[in-house]
């Protein structure tokens, strides 16, 4: 009988926001894949898990994968985690949910820390219906994907870094109009955790008046 593949959220802040189920879960199983063995490392350490830690990242996860299906088919458990939130959204995961579904793997994800699901709840923005759109491109079709963006009428989620945060500000201003509304989100679930809401022009002014650290997220409206 084929083992179970399970993706687990972990704390994107504070590590109080791990899930008891979680725990367990990574008590049991045989190995726990991770993006950073080091950063994965602390969160074991503070539950006292002591279970072998497997690197599987965006550089390596085409790779990896196979490995993993051959093992799950011999029965093995394994568990995936990310540094924060979770496995698969805008993170390593989704691969392996394919090939796990391809090969008939039995797959369960655990409900828990994602970091989009809080700022979106905050921002004031409608949020009956809403596009999840991670993060940005780079380079190559970034401005493909903002046109198309602004002509979307949903509430928008975005994932930004702190050092590109204001470009795409200025971007989203250029694309989608003056009267956009907007909320910055960021250190969710730290101690510096901070929402910023407004129009568009508001939150430029915002980030361009001080250094903003950790992950962002960004809710943006064009409609209302």
């Amino acid at each position: 009988m084929s083992g179970i593949l399970y993706f687990v959220p972990t704390p994107v802040g504070n590590l109080q926001d791990m899930t008891f189920r979680a725990v367990n879960v990574l008590k049991e199983v045989d190995y726990i894949l991770c993006e950073d063995t080091r950063t994965s490392g602390i969160l074991l350490k503070h539950y006292e898990i002591s279970k072998p830690l497997k690197s599987y990242h965006l550089h390596n996860e085409h790779q990896t994968t196979e490995k993993v299906i051959t093992d799950l088919k011999s029965g093995q458990n394994v568990a995936i985690i990310t540094d924060a939130g979770t496995p698969g959204i805008s993170d390593p995961g989704y691969l392996l949910s394919k090939a796990g579904s391809d090969n008939d793997i039995e797959m369960i994800c655990l409900p828990g820390a994602t970091a989009f699901v809080p700022a979106l709840v905050v921002s004031g923005l409608p949020n009956n219906e809403f596009l999840f759109a991670g993060f940005l491109p780079q380079k190559k079709g970034r401005q493909t994907k903002l046109k198309q963006l602004a002509e979307e009428k949903k509430t928008i989620v975005l994932y930004e870094s702190p050092h590109k945060i204001n470009t795409t500000l200025e971007q989203i201003k250029e694309f989608f109009g003056e009267h956009t509304k907007a909320s910055l989100s960021r250190e969710i679930s730290k101690k510096f955790e901070e929402t910023k809401r407004g129009t568009i022009n508001e939150l430029i002014e915002f980030s361009k008046s001080k250094t903003l650290k950790g992950e962002i997220v960004l809710i943006v409206n064009n409609s209302i």
